[in-house]
């Protein structure tokens, strides 16, 4: 049972940056892929990026990808979303994900990819 710990979020003015964390409590094995999504008030939800373990590329959301960036460290098994340039529609609960297996490329955005889950980080954009 892989146990995921976002970190990092909190109240920011539009604008600023924000850097999530994301650690497992082991390292996702050649191949997993862990990923972020967000929730916010009344919606579903949605995938913001991912990174496959030890290669692959990074895949972001159209939405969000000149704005946020998505790396890994393998030292530390943590996984970061780099949040640049922030707006009120960023305003989520984000959450980490991991998967127990290597997904294809096609059901790196899907939520049923996903085995593990983080309890979520409340990040809130407003003047």
């Amino acid at each position: 049972q892989v146990q995921l710990v976002e970190s990092g979020g909190g109240l920011v003015q539009p604008g600023t940056s924000l850097r999530l964390s994301c650690a497992a409590s082991e390292r996702p094995s050649y191949g997993f892929a862990m990923a972020w999504f967000r929730q916010a008030p009344g919606k579903e939800r949605e995938f913001v990026a991912v990174i496959r373990w030890n290669g692959g590329p990074t895949i972001v959301a159209d939405s969000v990808k000149d704005r946020f960036t998505v790396s890994g460290d393998n030292v530390k098994n943590t996984v970061s979303l780099q949040m640049n340039s922030l707006k009120p529609e960023d305003t989520a609960v984000y959450f980490c994900a991991a998967s127990s297996s290597r997904p294809i490329v096609s059901a790196l955005r899907q939520r049923t990819t996903y085995t593990y889950w983080g309890q979520g980080t409340q990040v809130t954009v407003s003047s």
